[in-house]
């Protein structure tokens, strides 16, 4: 695998990229990687740094960029819902780099959303990993449906449970906690209905995971079709894939779309 740097432009701003290249001939069909929040293009502890080395060494062509007034790029941060033109350019570099004719597109969290809301922003494939629906993330409110998940797991846990018969848990908070659990549940908001019509006009296959231990995934459950046959569900895995076992399945879904 041969990993370079490179740059490219994006209205006016000059933004930071890496691309991994298999050795030999590469796949036509590549993985564009978008970063959720402010995450920087390596992720999480490295993780996307290392996935992007394996899944170039599986014979795929990988790039990972960082978005307008993240890391190493230039201009000023949009947030995802403002990021098309940062997808839109990268998208058109990857294809000039790395002479890819399929590109399959893959983000988690708000990067989902992002991808979503873009219809896919000119990819021809979507991975798309809890997605992000949340409306009012600044007030610090957990969604009744993440609650109510976060509940169900934690009856399940025999360690939450002797915390909570020997003393180990607040019967104050959890009494407020489970009286925000037990409100109505609200219907999808508007980020919600805009990300199921975005992805209803992509033309291209899709695939949806989640993971099992996270609230933002919970969220987006509990306003999608849940019948939906693209659904993927990793049970063991936390918000970002990093457990052992999870990040096998992330890459092994991805491995699965791409030589679609």
């Amino acid at each position: 695998m041969i990993r370079r740097h490179l740059s490219f432009e994006c209205e006016g701003a000059c933004l930071a990229a890496t691309l991994d290249m298999p050795d030999g001939a590469p796949a036509h069909t590549g993985l564009l990687i978008v970063s959720g929040g402010n995450e920087i293009r390596s992720g999480v502890v490295g993780a996307s740094a290392r996935l992007a080395a394996r899944i170039a060494g599986a014979g795929y062509p990988v790039m990972r960029f960082d978005r307008r007034g993240v890391g190493d790029s230039e201009g000023m941060n949009f947030g995802f819902q403002g990021s098309e033109p940062d997808i839109t350019e990268a998208l058109a570099t990857f294809r000039k780099q790395a002479k890819v004719t399929r590109v399959v597109g893959f983000g988690n969290c708000d990067a989902a959303s992002a991808l979503m809301l873009m219809a896919g922003a000119g990819t021809d494939a979507l991975v798309l990993a809890n997605p992000w629906t949340i409306e009012d993330a600044a007030s610090g409110a957990m969604p009744v449906a993440s609650l109510r998940a976060h509940y169900r797991r934690r009856l399940m846990n025999p360690a939450a449970l002797w915390r909570l018969l020997t003393g180990g848990v607040s019967l104050r908070r959890l009494a407020r906690s489970l009286a925000g659990a037990a409100k109505p549940a609200a219907g999808p908001g508007e980020l919600a209905l805009a990300i199921d019509a975005g992805l209803a006009s992509f033309t291209g296959p899709s695939r949806l995971l989640l993971a099992g231990r996270d609230r933002t995934a919970d969220a987006f459950l509990a306003t999608w079709d849940k019948n939906d046959p693209r659904l993927r569900h990793c049970p063991s895995a936390g918000h970002a894939f990093l457990e052992t076992e999870a990040t096998a399945w992330l890459e092994a879904q991805l491995l699965e779309m791409l030589g679609g």
